[in-house]
């Protein structure tokens, strides 16, 4: 990931992934500019991660270990955070594909 280009939100998340859970692979990218927000804001987030720590958890269980992970970016900056957190025996190289754009909020 070229951590030149992303923001000080996208790094920290990225730094603190990186650091606890060691990753094969990781990918954090900012969506923030799909939605109804200032431009430049770290709002939204989406997260591909994969890592030993998530064999033998299940889906929620390794959801619940990103969010302790990031619980000071998601009690604070943060908004909404995407989690792909795959265990390497599950990962055959798939990306996460892009979220769909805001409606709004409202409009369904």
């Amino acid at each position: 990931m070229n951590t030149s280009k992303e923001g000080s939100v996208a790094r920290a998340i990225h730094e603190k992934l990186h650091s606890f859970f060691s990753p094969i692979h990781l990918e954090v990218v900012c969506e923030s500019y799909m939605h109804n927000v200032p431009k430049g804001s770290e709002k939204h987030f989406r997260v591909q991660i994969v890592s030993e720590k998530f064999e033998g958890c299940s889906v929620i269980q390794r959801h619940r270990l990103v969010n302790s992970c990031l619980a000071d970016e998601l009690s604070g900056h943060v908004h909404a955070l995407r989690i792909d957190a795959i265990p390497p025996s599950k990962w055959m190289g798939q990306k996460t594909p892009e979220s769909p754009h805001c409606r709004g909020g409202g409009g369904l």
